[in-house]
């Protein structure tokens, strides 16, 4: 009788589903416009509605279907944090950097880049450890701040990797022409007349790449880490070949002198303390992978243990990496005289006897820009994939295939996406975007952890907590516009110091005077809430550091993305919201109608 019941239970549950999707906002073209009324009640019901933990680790993760198998250990983790930063962004964006902005002070770019990610690190761990899912901060915002704000930094996550992946695979192609000594330009690319400049520079290797790793991952978690672990430990070779060759052929004066010292200014930091950060805020492109650990937490074996070490430990490994990768091309050639593009190969071709070193890099490079993007498509799966269960997608972007236990549906999709993109647009483009949106991620990360140590809604004033995040927010700002300002003469030293000062009374005010609602029982951000205000700072600095038309595309794709969350995502979480209220309230009358027959 038992099996009878729940059959029937079961049977009602489908009948209710079927009945719910029949009358839902996207039925027909009637209940879509008629949905389009009521956008603000659902708009106010549903911005800010906040899920669980174990809300995101139960119903929501079961609308995946299979389950992502857990097979990854630290060293794992530690080697998708290595094959995602290193190999990408330090081979795009160093030349740009130093050439452009910071000149031989690029060595302080990544320092300052590096604690700017490591204190972000610290801040996705502890979220991490505590709710092992895919979803990475997209996640961790939906439990914080509630759906609208999770979309928002999801979207921008997505674009983030899209974007970045695009400007991997366009560089990849620049690479292998330098190994194997022909032109990029002219040989690997062909020029479309008819399209604008910028996007008339079709790379058809770039397309192959990506679609050739879209399958790789869509066929195995596992297997994709060890591919991973192998084109990380040769490329890591090649790294200490860069090194110890920049260090052994290099010359110290090329710290200060330029090629040409009277178009260009002398010294170690040519363009001042303010291009070191705004090198720093390019360069913080080449940190982009860590993060991609966070969203493995789902596929870890013990989470606890190994995404401290995992995320932590690869920020730490590739910060000193990447000083000694920039102090080597510093000594290599004078800044004013390095290549924007392929910085590294590039060094050495026209030396006398050394040609075939920069084949050599050429070859290390092109494995290590496989590796990183491996790891950062695998990640982009991941957030996708976490974004449909919430139903602000279609929700068959969130299926996991019952065979591979991978997310097939939203790997090919995005692989498609970023492959469409790598075609066109060129690399200059792509960065600017991508730096944009990883800041803002990252500001919005840190601000959640303070937000969730501080708050437990139903017993706390969140007030003092919002009140603080908002000050620190704005002194942050005040103290950028300042430095972005930079004004002659003694006001702006004192205006600088004068911000810090309050900064710190604020962070040290809220310490004093308001109590952490949740003390993390696993793992948590140390000296809180020093840390995060910090990364906070930190990230806000460096945002200020980028060019008008960086926030001009990232204002552009917002609104575009608040435009998508109006017209499409808020209605769809509200209907399934409404679904799932009437199988819970289904399953609840059948439970008492079966006590009650075991109770006779």
């Amino acid at each position: 009788m038992r099996v009878n019941l729940l059959k029937k239970a079961t049977e009602m549950q489908r009948g209710s589903t079927s009945n719910s999707s029949s009358s839902s906002s996207f039925s027909s073209p009637k209940a879509y416009f008629q949905a389009l009324t009521q956008t603000h009640r659902r708009l106010a019901q549903r911005a800010c509605s906040v899920t669980t933990t174990r809300d995101e680790m139960s119903h929501v993760r079961a609308r995946s279907g299979a389950h992502m198998a857990r097979s990854l250990r630290w060293p794992d983790l530690i080697a998708l944090g290595l094959g995602g930063m290193v190999g990408a962004g330090v081979f795009i964006s160093t030349g740009r950097a130093a050439r452009l902005y910071a000149g031989p002070a690029v060595v302080l770019s990544y320092a300052i880049a590096g604690l700017c990610a490591l204190l972000s690190a610290f801040c996705y761990t502890e979220f991490a450890v505590h709710l092992p899912v895919a979803g990475g901060a997209f996640s961790y915002l939906r439990v914080t701040f509630g759906e609208f704000a999770a979309f928002v930094t999801g979207a921008n996550l997505l674009m983030e990797y899209v974007f970045s992946n695009a400007a991997v695979a366009r560089s990849f192609t620049a690479y292998l022409g330098t190994a194997i000594g022909v032109n990029t330009a002219e040989k690997l690319r062909f020029q479309v007349s008819g399209l604008p400049d910028g996007f008339n520079q079709i790379d058809l290797l770039a397309v192959i790449l990506i679609l050739l790793i879209t399958f790789c991952i869509c066929y195995s978690t596992k297997e994709s880490s060890t591919v991973n672990m192998v084109l990380t430990g040769t490329h890591m070779g090649f790294i200490l070949f860069i090194i110890i060759m920049g260090f052994m052929k290099g010359s110290l004066k090329n710290f200060s002198k330029p090629l040409d010292p009277t178009k260009n200014p002398s010294g170690f930091i040519p363009y001042g303390v303010s291009g070191v950060f705004a090198g720093a805020s390019m360069v913080y492109l080449s940190y982009i992978g860590y993060d991609t650990v966070s969203t493995m937490a789902e596929e870890v074996e013990d989470p606890v243990h190994d995404i401290p070490i995992g995320v932590s430990g690869s920020v730490v490994l590739v910060t000193l990496l990447y000083c000694l990768m920039a102090a080597s091309i510093s000594m290599l050639v004078p800044y004013d005289a390095i290549d924007t593009e392929a910085p590294f190969s590039s060094a050495f071709k026209g030396s006398d006897g050394w040609d075939w070193v920069s084949k050599v890099i050429g070859v290390g490079a092109t494995l290590g820009i496989v590796a990183s993007l491996l790891v950062a498509m695998l990640g982009q799966a991941r957030y996708l994939c976490v974004i449909a269960r919430s139903n602000m997608v279609p929700l068959w972007l969130a299926r996991v295939h019952s065979t591979t236990a991978t997310p097939v549906n939203a790997s090919v999709f995005l692989g498609v996406a970023t492959a469409g993109i790598a075609l066109f647009t060129d690399l200059n483009i792509l960065l600017n975007l991508v730096s944009i949106g990883t800041l803002f991620v990252f500001y919005m990360v840190a601000n959640a952890v303070i937000f969730q140590r501080y708050v437990a809604c139903t017993s706390t004033n969140i007030c003092p907590t919002i009140i603080f995040l908002f000050s620190f927010s704005f002194i942050s700002i005040t103290f950028t516009i300042i430095w972005n300002l930079n004004a002659p003469g003694k006001t702006t030293p004192f205006l600088l110091c004068g911000c810090i000062v309050v900064a710190v009374i604020i962070v040290q005010v809220f310490k004093s005077s308001v109590a952490e609602a949740r003390k993390p029982e696993l793992w948590g951000v140390p000296l809180m809430p020093w840390i995060p205000s910090v990364s906070v700072f930190l990230n806000v600095l460096l945002l200020g550091c980028l060019d008008k038309a960086s926030y001009v595309r990232f204002g552009v794709f917002s609104l575009f993305v608040v435009v998508v969350y109006l017209m499409y995502s808020v209605h769809a979480s509200f209907d399934a919201q409404e679904n799932e209220d009437v199988l819970l309230t289904s399953s609840s009358h059948e439970d008492h109608v079966d006590d009650g027959i075991f109770n006779l």
